[in-house]
């Protein structure tokens, strides 16, 4: 991204400050000397080293905008945007933890939880546990509030029973942020958030997931059969836990703006380099106009989808209405980052086609930012019903 002074100045609300630039900086300076050795092991083996893990912790990306007081970084959003963007630049599979970890977990609590879970919960999150945010399942994923699972008062507490799918972090997450309907005669109305940890009696975590892309962030379902979860593990108010998922998602979809603005920067910064070395007909192919105008086209849509993503960031942290910011960014750079990994793979030929160069990975990559936290068509839905007033 450029950061000159006059850049800066035509963009307001996406300017960057001295801390702004030093954390993205330095975050990505952290990826490409520790994480970049092993992504091509990390991606066959579909497994991500829990060393690398506590390295998170330890840089401090795990809990961003958890306050000083409980451990955490005390930043803002918009820095949590930044670290997701700088880490998936080298490997989305990181930037996807990091983000799942504060777009969405940390923020329900921050926003929902009692004194005594942040005191809890937050201190964990901030010094080693991971979390995971539980809402999918098998008949509702665009459809989130057609969930089965169950909850059903059980003495001091509730039982849960029932199946969630496609949980990211399910392998290395201690703590789960799950979403089960208290009363199903109430539709929607009926669900809940719970607060479970791994461990407790009833909940296991079941199979991972074998994807395409991001292989080394876990994908895995979840089974609750009869877990006895404590009353004291309710966040926020039963039977308000729609609420919860809706907003907690709004901003979670500016994260994953934020993982694919890095990842189609990675491929772009890959097409570069490789087409200033690679030599056709006597000549690097950068020096062909038709290869320039490509980078040109890919190098305006990556900043484009960048300038969505800091403005839906910086809207939510000035608490001002990002709605339709927040689908925007996410619409955009999911599209933006599947061209351009698909313009890079075209441009390394024939290597581009093997594992052997990085850009099939993340042609892989790219494909789930059009599915998860809410599909193109559900973000192409939302914007319209902002724009129609309906």
């Amino acid at each position: 991204m450029s950061t000159s002074s006059s850049d800066q100045s035509r963009q307001p609300l996406t300017r960057l400050s001295e801390d702004e630039l030093l954390l993205r900086d330095s975050v990505y300076e952290f990826a490409d000397r520790e994480i970049r050795p092993l992504v091509r092991e990390m991606d066959e083996h579909a497994k991500m080293p829990r060393e690398l893990l506590t390295q998170l912790f330890d840089l401090g990306v795990m809990g961003i905008e958890i306050p000083e007081a409980y451990g955490g970084s005390g930043g803002t959003f918009f820095h949590s945007v930044l670290a997701v963007e700088a880490l998936s630049r080298v490997d989305p599979s990181v930037g996807v933890v990091v983000d799942v970890q504060n777009t969405l977990v940390v923020n329900a609590l921050l926003r929902w939880a009692t004194d005594a879970q942040k005191q809890q919960y937050l201190t964990k999150l901030a010094s080693g546990t991971v979390g995971a945010y539980a809402l999918s399942e098998a008949g509702s994923g665009s459809d989130a509030f057609a969930l089965t699972t169950r909850a059903v008062k059980s003495g001091d507490g509730y039982r849960l029973t029932g199946h969630k799918l496609w949980i990211t972090n399910g392998n290395e997450a201690d703590l789960f942020i799950v979403f089960a309907n208290l009363n199903p005669e109430a539709g929607y109305r009926g669900i809940t958030a719970f607060l479970v940890e791994r461990g407790m009696p009833g909940f296991t975590v079941g199979k991972k997931e074998d994807k395409l892309g991001i292989r080394a962030s876990s994908t895995c379902e979840l089974l609750f059969e009869a877990c006895e979860v404590p009353a004291a593990n309710v966040l926020g108010e039963p039977g308000k836990g729609y609420k919860t998922a809706i907003e907690t998602l709004n901003e979670g979809r500016i994260g994953i703006g934020a993982q694919m603005v890095g990842l189609a920067q990675g491929a772009l910064d890959h097409a570069v380099r490789y087409t200033k070395q690679r030599k056709q007909f006597g000549k690097a192919i950068a020096d062909f106009q038709a290869v320039q105008h490509q980078l040109a086209r890919a190098a305006t849509d990556v900043h484009a989808a960048r300038l969505l993503v800091y403005e839906a960031a910086r809207l939510r942290d000035a608490g001002l209405p990002f709605l339709t910011e927040a689908a925007m960014a996410k619409l955009v750079s999911s599209e933006v980052a599947e061209r351009v990994t698909s313009l890079a793979v075209n441009l390394f030929g024939g290597y581009g086609f093997v594992k052997d160069y990085p850009v099939e990975k993340l042609f892989r990559d790219a494909k789930i930012g059009q599915i998860y936290e809410g599909t193109s068509n559900l973000q192409l839905q939302t914007i319209a019903k902002q724009l129609l007033g309906s």
